[in-house]
């Protein structure tokens, strides 16, 4: 490359060659250069994250007089466009990194310092905007990038993942209800059992995600808490006493989720257990979507030799070879989520559990995998609602059939006819092709009259003993 496609930055170790169309500095180019390892860089909700804190933490310095304001002012219009996404090509730091997140923690200095040099009519790399003694003044990677998590993961959470799962909690309780009629085989062991309604199985899944949505909604005390304002490792030295308050303040009303200082700075730095704790509510959550992904699938299984109780969507053809076969392709991604995010979660609890005395090294490893957890969880519950949940239909008829079929009926007899005799009638309907209800009237167990009482169905999918005067 020609010598006019780079330009020269320096920092504490001496000059670095960058290139010339770049905003990030020395700093950035090292790690570059460093860290040729995934090639996967922080994405936008992070980037993002980094643009709010350094836009809080420039509003608190502004006000507190410690950087002039016409310095603040240029940086918080820098951070501004980083919040917005205009910069995010800026960001070119591998996630594997220093353990502290120091590499993305100057690259957002870098950058914000020298895009904020431009817009006070300066040039890039003059430093009139400097990216430690302004921009990240008051502030160390060390309490910077926990911050930043802290607040990508808790409004990935508000923005993403809750309103997803509650789009997908509407879709199951309107299949609740139009299912709630239909009267099909229950299922234990995945042997028949009771009849139960599939619009209460729905209900069973309707459930688990509002749970869910419970659980996730509880992260929010602990990802609320904020390092910022510890500095080095937790003391706060160099930092003006008001301002980690200030800057969660500004902080709140920029992302409009609610932050606040956290209660230990040492333990904000040292120790990520709210991390983990966050991720097992996304753990929790996906294996809820992976168990309602499975038994769906179970469910439409078929077409001519399955379960076949409801009719999956045709979204898309289902194999190269078999003319006209559908697979249940979109609860199958909802399934492979599940994996991904239990890896995650390995990489979460064990980093969060790792860190040495005063500083935890794992934190830029901890953000990655809870943002593509969150991310994943939140776009696959919206395509599952969208695309498979909501163009479900049931299969009435076959489910009818399968009712009347069923050796489970019996256990309504229990209470009429004793245990021994029911399991009696059971074995013969199957032994003879027959069923439960022909089998009971063949041996006079029961009238006619009492068999439609004690043998029906609907009533089964109720609490109480058939047959009884109430």
């Amino acid at each position: 490359m020609a010598n006019d496609e780079f330009r020269t930055e320096e920092d504490s170790l001496g000059e670095m060659q960058v290139p010339a169309d770049a905003y990030w500095g020395a700093q950035t180019q090292r790690a570059v250069e460093n860290f040729p390892i995934s090639g996967i860089t922080f994405g936008r909700r992070f980037v993002r994250a980094l643009g709010v804190v350094k836009k809080g933490a420039a509003q608190a310095n502004r006000d507190l007089g410690l950087v002039d304001e016409e310095i603040a002012e240029a940086i918080i219009e820098a951070a501004n466009e980083v919040i917005a996404g205009e910069h995010d090509d800026q960001f070119p730091v591998d996630v594997f990194q220093t353990g502290s997140g120091t590499s993305s923690n100057m690259n957002a200095n870098e950058v914000t310092a020298n895009r904020a040099a431009e817009i006070m009519g300066s040039e890039v790399g003059d430093r009139v905007v400097h990216p430690n003694d302004h921009v990240n003044y008051g502030q160390s990677s060390n309490d910077v990038v926990p911050t930043a998590m802290h607040v990508a993961s808790l409004e990935a959470v508000e923005k993403d993942v809750i309103p997803a799962l509650d789009t997908l909690r509407e879709a199951l309780e309107e299949k609740e209800e139009e299912f709630d009629d239909v009267v099909k085989t229950g299922r234990t062991h995945l042997q028949d059992a009771t009849p139960v309604t599939l619009g209460q199985e729905f209900g069973g899944y309707r459930a688990q995600i509002s749970k869910g949505l419970g659980r996730v909604d509880n992260v929010r005390e602990h990802l609320s808490e904020l390092a910022l304002g510890g500095t080095a490792v937790g003391t706060g030295l160099n930092t003006h006493e008001e301002f980690p308050g200030r800057a969660a303040e500004y902080i709140t009303k920029e992302t409009g989720v609610q932050f606040r200082e956290a209660d230990n700075h040492f333990e904000a730095q040292a120790a990520h257990d709210a991390m983990s704790e966050a991720h097992g509510a996304l753990r929790v959550v996906a294996g809820s979507l992976n168990k309602i992904a499975n038994d769906l699938r179970l469910l439409a299984s078929g077409p001519r030799n399955g379960l076949g109780e409801i009719e999956q969507p045709e979204n898309q053809p289902g194999s190269s070879i078999m003319p006209g076969k559908i697979n249940p392709v979109v609860a199958e991604a909802v399934n492979q989520v599940h994996k991904q995010v239990i890896g995650n979660d390995a990489a979460v609890s064990a980093g969060a559990a790792d860190g040495q005395i005063d500083l935890n090294l794992y934190k830029p490893v901890l953000a990655h995998n809870f943002l593509e957890s969150a991310e994943l969880i939140a776009n696959s519950s919206t395509v599952f609602a969208d695309r498979f949940v909501r163009k479900l239909e049931a299969n009435r008829e076959h489910c009818e059939t399968q009712v009347e079929q069923s050796m489970a009926l019996a256990t309504s007899l229990n209470v009429h006819i004793g245990y021994d005799k029911a399991s009696e009638v059971a074995k013969t309907a199957l032994k003879e092709g027959k069923t439960v209800r022909e089998v009971v009237l063949e041996k006079g167990y029961l009238t006619e009259e009492e068999a439609d009482e004690v043998l029906d169905p609907v009533k089964m999918t109720e609490r109480g003993i058939l047959g009884q005067d109430d």
